[in-house]
């Protein structure tokens, strides 16, 4: 490769010549650097012009996938995100977004939203990565954060075998250090083995030359091209739409944006690639937003805001990327479900929190099914927000539920909706959530509403016991069929520590737990975990809501153990909390009086009863899993090679082990099965799903834990955004993996699997692996895919 060449040109007026300067490169690069001399002035133009380093061709895919993978999110090191130019301007902080014993609430810092301009991130504690001093070339690198990080890396490489020593820090929250390139020398000092990337191999010659050239010719950023007609068109057309002026079109189109603003909108039919946010702002459609950075969507906006499409410009990363399709087809189901239906609004909601944080409250003038069925509508994108939006650390809600389990949905109007609306309205009260006291809630704040939210079990319980026939309790016929093809009637969650995966259909053998859902469980999840969550809270807040989790899990835990026979809820109930002296309230709240209308035939309840749901739901249940969950002496998965159907065999002894032969195994790992054909390698995700004895502990859950009962799901494709470690395996060595996988318990044969199917931090072609399973991704996922993050990978 002929060397790239560094040169800052100090042009000095009535000068015949250019001086040339370079940083020490030869040091780093070896004798193949470029020296300095002087160039004539054509010779420096010519060299402008033939080195010029664009960012769209030359830099972003390294940032992305070198950079971006664990500098994404709001758990990005020092809050610093290389995922837009907007980013890496704004640069680090030392500010911790996740503290958890803050006791004031702390000023949010979203990128896009909480300041437009340099100056304005600079007052708020963030410092330059890039160089903010003397614009030349020498300067652009000598005074570059992100420059000394790369620099340092270069001079003191990690290991290429084995695994990482003590020296690198890989505790999940480890101490940060955000050093300005003031206090660099100290860092360097301190820490001359924790360059860039961080505990991974360095960028190769050709990458850090690129990047660096571009860093020393002021980090320039191209024009954007033009938005497409296409595009255009289709803004305008939805911001006309949700920007009607009646108040019952005000009323609707609020309640709308307040469940879709945290994700990612995509228009049907459009580019892949393009996504937008739903914001509230100060200017009309035509003009550019200004977007009005409240808190929370619910808080007041001002007299005069627009609804408004702003174009997503960030690098998409699979841990907050989650996506709502807009298309004319869900134009006119909202027109169904909100404008074809005979109904009044009176008068707008107060944006005053103990208004706008109750949805029962603000919203109770629309129908109660309507919303209900605009959020069945498309489940798992709701539910995917209640543990996957740009916090991406979501603790609050992860660490209340099981490492796997099912979802079901209660069916819309089986119960008289006159009753059930009159019901919420004499409840509104004890449906009250945290986020009515905002930030200002204390530490202890949380009793109160806790004391709520069991009171209305117990209103819940004997509201059931009014209304049902005497006797009868609940049948298939209550659970959401998905109009017959809606495959967002069933799905699936995994857990995967502080992060969580909602998949469509039922996958993996039969979880410990299952959820119903009905509409209040929905609505309080969603204003509890998304709408009325703030990331930048108080301790009292997120204390609040983390343990308001546990309540809302036992109301759907409660309806499902309504399906179960009268004479197994207790016990069914007292396997999932063991340890625990009775329930969690003081009497059972799964109506013991009403007999379940489900026909049982054997004494495996919950297997019965969702293999039930599954002939019910019929296509909307999605594709059987026929590798974790085959009942068969032989199981195919349809409309797979017969190379898949050889691999899926073995992946099926794989997903038979459980508890201690799951040693091996990390949370989550990605499996490269290598075949013949290297387009037809394929990808499979290995889950260990935790068991605990409950999950009711706020703190030191590890002391709950029981390996002994771990099971592991094995999935084609991918689940899940934060892969522990990768293992590439030939086919024909897939059956020595299984084996050592199942044997591996001392230290020898752990390093045996990992050194010889494993792909550790040390090794010189793990870039090359994170490459091919992000290019693989969207094969599998399309829209919803976006790049892995690998702040997770394990040291083993």
């Amino acid at each position: 490769m002929k060397p790239l060449i560094f040169v800052v040109f100090l042009i000095i007026t009535g000068c015949a010549s250019v001086v040339y300067k370079t940083t020490d490169f030869e040091s780093l690069y070896g004798p193949s650097a470029p020296k300095p001399r002087q160039l004539t002035p054509d010779e420096a133009q010519l060299a402008l012009r033939q080195h010029k380093v664009s960012f769209t061709k030359d830099i972003k895919h390294i940032l992305d996938s070198r950079c971006v993978v664990c500098h994404g999110c709001y758990d990005a090191p020092c809050q610093l995100k290389l995922g837009s130019i907007e980013g890496i301007d704004r640069g680090g902080s030392k500010q911790l977004v996740y503290d958890f014993a803050r006791l004031e609430a702390a000023d949010p810092t979203r990128l896009f939203i909480d300041a437009t301009n340099t100056a304005a991130w600079r007052k708020k504690g963030f410092h330059p990565v890039l160089n903010e001093r003397n614009q030349t070339g020498v300067a652009n690198l000598d005074n570059s954060v992100l420059v000394k990080l790369i620099q340092l890396k270069r001079l003191n490489p990690q290991p290429i075998t084995g695994k990482l020593d003590a020296d690198y820090d890989l505790a999940f929250d480890h101490p940060l250090q955000c050093s300005t390139v003031d206090e660099f020398p100290k860092y360097q000092f301190e820490h001359p083995k924790w360059g860039m990337p961080y505990a991974m191999p360095g960028l190769s010659l050709k990458e850090e030359y690129k990047l660096l050239q571009w860093l020393q010719e002021g980090a320039k950023l191209e024009p954007s091209p033009p938005m497409s007609a296409q595009a255009t068109a289709a803004i305008q057309k939805w911001e006309h739409y949700f920007n009607a002026s009646s108040l019952k079109q005000k009323l609707v189109f609020r309640y709308i944006y307040e469940h879709l603003f945290i994700g990612h909108m995509h228009f049907k039919g459009q580019p892949e690639h393009e996504f937008y946010r739903w914001v509230r702002s100060k200017t009309p459609s035509g003009q550019a937003i200004e977007e009005i950075n409240t808190v929370r969507p619910y808080d007041d906006p001002g007299a005069v805001f627009y609804y408004r499409l702003q174009p997503v410009i960030e690098t998409i990363v699979d841990k907050n990327h989650f996506v709502y399709e807009l298309s004319d087809e869900k134009m006119q189901r909202y027109d169904t479900l909100f404008f074809e239906t005979d109904y009044e609004v009176t008068a707008l909601p107060s944006y005053e929190a103990l208004i706008a944080a109750n949805p029962f409250s603000a919203f109770s003038q629309l129908p109660l099914i309507s919303k209900y069925q605009f959020l069945l509508d498309d489940a798992q994108y709701f539910v995917s927000g209640f543990i996957k939006g740009p916090v991406c650390r979501g603790e609050s809600a992860t660490s209340s539920i099981r490492d796997h389990f099912w979802v079901v949905f209660s069916q819309p109007g089986m119960i008289d909706q006159h009753k059930v609306s009159a019901a919420l309205a004499e409840n509104n009260q004890i449906l009250g959530l945290p986020g009515e006291e905002s930030d200002e809630i204390s530490l202890f704040g949380f009793s109160k509403f806790d004391k709520y939210g069991e009171e209305y079990l117990v209103r819940k319980n004997a509201f059931y016991e009014q209304v049902l026939p005497k006797g009868q309790g609940f049948g298939l016929q209550n659970i959401w069929d998905g109009g017959g093809d809606n495959q967002n009637a069933a799905l699936t969650i995994f857990r995967h520590f502080d992060s969580a995966t909602v998949s469509k259909g039922f996958i993996g053998d039969t979880p410990l737990t299952g959820w119903v859902i009905d509409y209040p469980i929905f609505e309080r999840l969603h204003y509890l975990l998304v709408a009325g969550f703030n990331v930048f809270g108080t301790a009292g807040h997120q204390l609040a809501t983390r343990t308001y989790m546990d309540i809302v899990r036992q109301d759907a835990e409660d309806n499902f153990l309504r399906f179960m026979p009268i004479s197994q809820r207790q016990a069914i109930y007292n396997s999932w909390y063991l340890g625990l002296d009775g329930l969690l309230t003081d009497k059972p709240l799964f109506n013991i009086t009403h007999e379940t209308q489900v026909k049982f035939k054997t004494t495996d309840y919950k297997e019965e009863f969702f293999e039930q749901i599954r002939q019910k739901l019929g296509k909307a249940a999605g594709i059987s899993d026929s590798i974790n969950h085959c009942e068969q002496a032989s199981c195919t998965r349809k409309g797979v090679s017969s190379t898949q159907q050889s691999v899926d065999s073995q992946m099926r002894d794989l997903a038979k082990l459980k508890g201690l032969e799951l040693k091996a195994l990390p949370e989550m790992s990605l499996l490269r099965i290598k075949t013949n054909d290297a387009q037809g390698d394929l990808v499979y995700t290995l889950l260990v799903n935790k068991a605990y004895s409950n999950i009711s502990r706020l703190i030191f859950q590890n002391s709950l834990r029981q390996p002994e009962n771990d099971t592991l799901t094995v999935v084609p494709g991918f689940v899940g955004s934060y892969p522990n470690f990768f293992f590439n395996v030939e086919k024909n060595q897939l059956g020595e993996f299984v084996s050592l996988v199942r044997n591996a318990t001392s230290e020898a044969e752990l390093e045996q699997l990992y050194s010889q199917y494993g792909i550790r931090r040390t090794n010189p072609d793990i870039w090359q692996h994170a490459d091919w399973f992000n290019q693989q991704h969207p094969l599998y996922r399309g829209l919803e895919a976006g790049l892995f993050d690998l702040n997770r990978y394990e040291n083993l």
